[in-house]
C-alpha cells in the first residue's frame, strides 16, 4: 500500500476551546502537529502518497504541511466545501483509487505495523480491513469508537457504533483501514458518507470480507480530538510511557 488518505477535514468543535482555533491536525502534540506525527509514521510504513482532505482551517493546513517533501511524501489536498464524512471523502477522489490504500483518521496518533495489517488484509482476501486496539491491553487514551465482534476465521462479525457499543467487547476501532477500490459502490459521490454507520454495516448485510486486523502488542492509539482524551496523551507523554520520534 503506497497511497493514503488521511482524514483532516473535521470542524474539531469539541476541542476548539483547547485547540485555540487551529484545526485538530494542526495541534501539537510532543513538540508536533498531531498531523505531522501521522504523515512521518506512513512515511517510514513505505506510504509515498497522502491525500489529505480539508474543510476547517484548510489554509492553515496547507501553509503547515507543504508538498509533503518535509516528511518525505508526495502531498495532494482535495477540499470539501461541504462534510462529506470518514467514507464520503474517499468517495470524492475515488478515480484515483485504482489500488489497495490505507485511510487513516488525522486527529489520532497511531503507532503500529502496517505490513502486518496489509499481510492480514491479503490473506483473509478481505474489501476492508479495520486496525483495532484492545482497550485493556494497548496504549490508549479512551477513545469511545466503535467496538466489534471478531469472528473465528478473523472477519469481522459485528460493527457496533454509539449506543451499546462498548458492551459488545474491548475491541476498538482503532482509525485505520486498508481499503480495495471495489469498495467504492457503497459510497455514492457527493454525500455524507460515515464507515462505521454506514459502510461497514452494508457490508456485513450483503455478506462483503470485512476483516480485523487487532494491532501489534506494542501498537498504541492516542485519540486526541477531545480537552479529556487530548489531556490524557500529555499525560503519557510527560509520565515517559509515550515516547514519539
Amino acid at each position: 500500500m503506497t497511497t493514503a488518505l488521511v482524514l483532516a477535514a473535521g470542524l474539531g468543535s469539541r476541542i476548539r476551546d483547547v485547540a485555540g482555533g487551529l484545526p485538530k491536525p494542526l495541534m501539537p502534540f510532543g513538540g508536533a502537529p498531531i498531523l505531522a506525527h501521522n504523515l512521518r509514521w506512513l512515511a517510514a510504513s513505505g506510504v509515498t502518497l497522502a491525500w489529505i482532505n480539508l474543510h476547517y482551517g484548510a489554509d492553515l493546513i496547507r501553509d503547515r504541511i507543504g508538498d509533503g517533501s518535509a516528511f518525505g511524501l508526495s502531498i495532494r489536498y482535495v477540499y470539501e466545501p461541504e462534510l462529506l464524512g470518514t467514507a464520503g471523502a474517499l468517495g470524492n477522489i475515488g478515480a484515483e483509487i485504482t489500488e489497495t490504500s490505507l485511510v487513516v483518521y488525522g486527529d489520532s496518533v497511531v503507532r503500529f505495523d502496517l505490513d502486518a495489517l496489509w499481510a492480514r488484509h491479503r490473506a483473509l482476501g478481505a474489501e476492508a480491513t479495520v486496525a483495532l486496539f484492545d482497550q485493556d491491553r494497548h496504549l490508549n487514551t479512551g477513545i469511545a469508537g466503535g467496538r466489534v465482534r471478531v469472528a473465528a476465521d478473523g472477519t469481522i462479525a459485528e460493527f457496533v457504533e454509539g449506543a451499546g457499543a462498548a458492551a459488545l467487547s474491548s475491541l476498538v476501532n482503532a482509525g485505520v483501514y486498508a481499503v480495495e477500490p471495489s469498495l467504492l459502490d457503497l459510497i455514492p459521490p457527493g454525500r455524507l458518507v460515515d464507515f462505521g454507520r454506514e459502510v461497514f454495516p452494508a457490508m456485513l448485510g450483503q455478506d462483503r470480507k470485512l476483516a480485523a486486523h487487532v494491532i501489534d502488542p506494542q501498537g498504541v492509539c492516542l485519540g486526541l480530538d477531545t480537552p479529556e482524551s487530548h489531556a490524557a496523551g500529555q499525560r503519557l507523554l510527560a509520565e515517559g510511557r509515550l515516547v514519539l520520534a
